[in-house]
């Protein structure tokens, strides 16, 4: 079914502009665009930026009358993946609501360097945290749903206290990671001698590293950071070990000099890739604080567990070589997954997409006046029905934190299980969509 132009411009103001309708297998999509304040408590000086929200419903529900469901994928920076066809939890989300996905004006590396000055920059980026969102959204609800009526939220659940909370994040997560890294290599002993020999062989090149095709470098400790992808999904560990079946190149000629492949490293390079979405290493902690500069918090408690990370010395003494990555807290909804990414300082100076953007991160890192993100007192007195998915053996989840947090949150109802790994919206959507719906809306029982 199309939609006329009459139709699609019937929503459109000059803070909210409709598109029309279009169609992949399965669904019906309509893009949405509003314009709303940089700054919500300046708003009469601020600037506009565009903030964008993609509507998904099945095929044949257009002008039916169903609830919103609002999906924040979270971040930071990161955009939502684009529905090709109606599958997994979208599907099942589309039986009974009309989805929403959203996407502020892009921060690509290019349009961020169109603000001159460091500082300017670290200014623009003080109103991309959730206290924005929150506010973007509500701009959005009270302008596209009818009658400005509540919608259903699948987020994510965040640490909520003072100050940094990146730190007490990181320190309770430093003994998981290093347990998923005994995993890793219980499975696949021969790894240990092969990412010895890759951590040696980087530390004696010139420069203390090799290359990159986009112009940064691989340092040992650049390499640790496949942890990222490798650790933490479902099927991390097999994709971790069979990149490195193929890290060196094969000797063609005897005599030639042993070196990585191109094959790794371009690899490397999309496991570990900021060059389309650098937001999410810049402000990945700053999200975290409120009155409080994160002061390169990563940086700052992995220096406290050197011994264990130190990838040249584990090499040398023979030891296993320890990957990083991320942290994930949970699985969440009122009704994703709320990451926290292990950041450091030297990255801007190792990755060529970052390097830009050094400065302003610095000014970022050590901003003290964060504004507060939570009211707990409110999430205290809540009223809304929620529901969490806490996945018990997850890559990083500290079920310790993650229950201190949902211990703020009046009336919420927990799903503890150990059947996924943080993916598990990706891997098995369908089946926890409905098991959190089922918790919102009384189908499953409280025991």
């Amino acid at each position: 079914m199309s939609v006329s132009k009459s139709d699609a411009t019937s929503h459109s103001t000059p803070e909210h502009v409709a598109g029309n309708w279009f169609s992949v297998p399965d669904l019906r999509l309509r893009d949405h665009r509003f314009m709303v304040p940089l700054d919500y408590k300046n708003r009469d000086a601020s600037s506009k930026i565009s903030v964008f929200a993609r509507e998904v419903v099945a095929v044949g529900k257009e002008e039916q009358s169903m609830p919103y469901l609002l999906f924040l994928q979270g971040g930071p920076g990161f955009e939502c993946p684009r529905p090709t066809e109606g599958s997994g939890w979208i599907l099942k989300a589309c039986e009974e609501f009309r989805r929403g996905t959203g996407l502020s004006t892009p921060l690509t590396p290019s349009s961020m360097q169109q603000i001159k000055s460091a500082q300017k920059l670290a200014d623009y980026l003080t109103h991309f945290r959730a206290d924005n969102i929150v506010n973007d959204a509500e701009f959005i609800r009270v302008r596209l749903v009818p009658e400005a009526k509540p919608w259903t939220i699948l987020g994510g659940i965040p640490p909520i206290g003072d100050g940094c909370a990146a730190d007490s994040v990181y320190r309770a997560c430093i003994e998981r990671l290093i347990h998923q890294n005994e995993k890793y290599y219980k499975r696949f002993p021969q790894d240990i001698e092969i990412v010895q020999d890759v951590v040696t062989f980087l530390a004696e090149s010139e420069g203390g590293g090799v290359q990159l095709p986009s112009g940064g470098i691989l340092t040992p400790r650049g390499l640790q950071f496949l942890g990222l992808s490798g650790l933490g999904s479902s099927a991390g560990f097999e994709r971790l070990h069979y990149l490195f079946e193929r890290v060196w190149d094969p000797i063609l000629v005897p005599g030639a000099p042993k070196q990585i492949s191109s094959y790794f490293l371009n690899a490397y390079e999309t496991w570990v890739s900021f060059g389309t979405n650098p937001l999410y290493a810049i402000l990945h902690e700053s999200i975290y604080c409120q009155g409080a500069s994160s002061r390169w918090s990563a940086h700052r408690v992995r220096a406290d567990h050197d011994n264990k990370f130190n990838a040249i010395k584990a090499a040398k003494e023979g030891r296993p070589v320890l990957f990083t990555g991320e942290v994930i807290l949970s699985h969440a909804g009122n009704a994703g997954t709320v990451d926290i990414l292990m950041i450091y300082p030297w990255m801007f100076d190792e990755s060529e997409a970052l390097r830009p953007f050094k400065e302003a991160t610095h000014i970022l890192a050590e901003k003290e006046d964060w504004p507060p993100l939570y009211n707990i007192t409110a999430l205290k007195d809540n009223k809304v029905p929620v529901a969490a998915a806490v996945y018990y053996e997850d890559m990083y989840v500290n079920f310790k934190l993650v229950m201190e947090t949902a211990s703020q949150i009046a009336g919420i109802r927990l799903w503890v299980t150990n059947e996924y790994m943080h993916s598990g919206l990706r891997d098995a959507g369908g089946q926890v969509f409905d098991h959190l719906m089922g918790m919102l809306n009384g189908k499953k029982p409280l025991f």
